[in-house]
């Protein structure tokens, strides 16, 4: 008796499963209707992503059928499980990492003026912010973590030398004549990369604590607005007050642009990044399109037109297997793009519920991709979704007294940055002891 009833139990989550991975397949096709109509008589909880996993399956068991000694693996999926969103194979997804409401402020930096830039390091160990003073920080993340779990009558014993060695704060640099917009490390060297209204790009290299000033720069002819290094480190995206995309050589300084002007945007480019496979890239601009170039003709394969209902594009990041575009907009909306098919996947809804926004901020993954965090601006509370369904989790009040203007998270760890117009910049990690 207990084996008919385990083997009945089995039944029943076998047919939930089917159900829901119909309902991801209508989903897929485009189906809405259909999607929810069954899912209403279904009763699906939680809500299903889109996924073509149905086909997928049913095409591996006809396969199957056809040469039954034959183990057939999806030869393209090379990606470990748990290393990030892959919804051609995936439609339930437990996840292990937190949501948004969950992380706190450990450490605030505050600069002169509004902080309107800053970067993840790839290594996750450290953070730089850029604000309107022309001042750049780089920001030790070990450091800020012991910072906030030693108690304030240990920090007050501090000798000003110890003070000094244990400082978050590990550099400060100037040499801007005006507003730090863009910033992205090196993913090999110990090079900084910034981006101004001052129309220039400068490299520091902060490995050596005396150095404050660039040791090499870019003059451009035109505000820079964002800049992205190629994943090998040769290579530097920079967008401008332009419609032309600049691809610069690191070693030579030699500038490379598209050369089909009429497939170039309209208006200033205000987004740029390389996909983790170095293969494309992909840009947004004012005028609401975001293009995916490929990153070795310099030539554009897809463009998706008005992107954002038409409303300047804030953000463009890959996920980790470079199938997918994360993208947020000046309409307060965030979508996810499939690149296989040319089309919105997902668009997650919510925030900014008084309207558009005024000055625009990044939508990020978190750093296993199961969230997606996006700054509402104008209740500067933090807006969390599950990557896969879309499904609205609790907000986070980000204790910022003006719009959050970036927002970055680690690329290794629950931890995140949020740079304001308050002059402040506030570091938030997950800590493991809290519920």
């Amino acid at each position: 008796m207990i084996g008919g009833a385990s083997h009945g139990d089995s039944e029943v989550k076998n047919r939930e499963l089917m159900y829901r991975l119909m309902i991801s397949q209508l989903f897929y096709d485009g189906h809405q209707q259909l999607a929810v109509q069954l899912s209403n008589i279904a009763k699906a909880h939680p809500a299903c992503p889109p996924s073509d996993r149905l086909f997928k399956v049913v095409k591996l068991g006809l396969d199957a059928e056809e040469e039954l000694s034959g183990r057939k693996r999806i030869g393209e999926q090379n990606i470990a499980p748990g290393t990030g969103i892959d919804l051609e194979y995936e439609t339930d997804v437990q996840s292990i990492s937190p949501e948004g409401a969950l992380y706190e402020t450990c450490y605030v930096t505050a600069h002169k003026g509004p902080c309107r830039a800053g970067a993840f390091h790839s290594s996750g160990k450290l953070i730089a912010t850029g604000s309107e003073d022309a001042s750049i920080k780089i920001l030790d993340v070990d450091r800020m973590l012991a910072k906030s779990a030693t108690p304030a009558e240990i920090i007050a014993m501090e000798t000003p030398q110890q003070a000094m060695e244990n400082h978050p704060v590990i550099r400060t640099l100037y040499d801007h004549m005006d507003e730090v917009t863009c910033l992205d490390f090196h993913p090999s060297h110990s090079i900084l990369a910034s981006g101004s209204t001052d129309f220039s790009v400068r490299f520091f290299e902060y490995s050596k604590p005396s150095v404050k000033k660039a040791y090499k720069s870019i003059q451009e002819s035109v505000p820079v607005r964002c800049l992205s290094f190629h994943p090998s480190g040769d290579f530097l995206l920079v967008g401008v007050d332009h419609p032309t995309v600049r691809l610069y050589d690191v070693n030579t300084f030699q500038c490379f642009v598209g050369r089909n002007p009429s497939t170039h945007h309209t208006l200033p480019v205000s987004a740029a990044k390389w996909s983790p496979n170095a293969n494309l890239y992909a840009t947004g601009s004012v005028d609401g399109d975001i293009k995916v170039w490929d990153g070795v003709s310099n030539l554009v394969i897809s463009t998706f037109k008005k992107a954002h209902d038409g409303e300047e594009v804030c953000s463009v990041t890959f996920s980790r297997n470079s199938k997918y575009i994360l993208s947020s907009g000046k309409d307060s909306l965030v979508k996810l793009w499939e690149l296989s098919t040319n089309r919105c996947l997902i668009v997650y809804t919510g925030a900014g519920m008084t309207g558009k926004m005024d000055q625009g901020s990044q939508a990020v993954f978190n750093h296993t991709e199961d969230y997606i965090f996006f700054p509402d601006e104008n209740t500067t509370s933090l807006c969390c979704w599950d990557s896969r369904n879309a499904e609205r989790q609790r907000l986070l009040a980000l204790g910022h007294n003006g719009a959050v203007r970036y927002i970055g998270h680690s690329p290794t760890g629950p931890s995140f940055i949020t740079c304001s117009e308050d002059f402040r910049a506030r570091f938030w990690y997950r800590k493991a002891d809290t519920d």
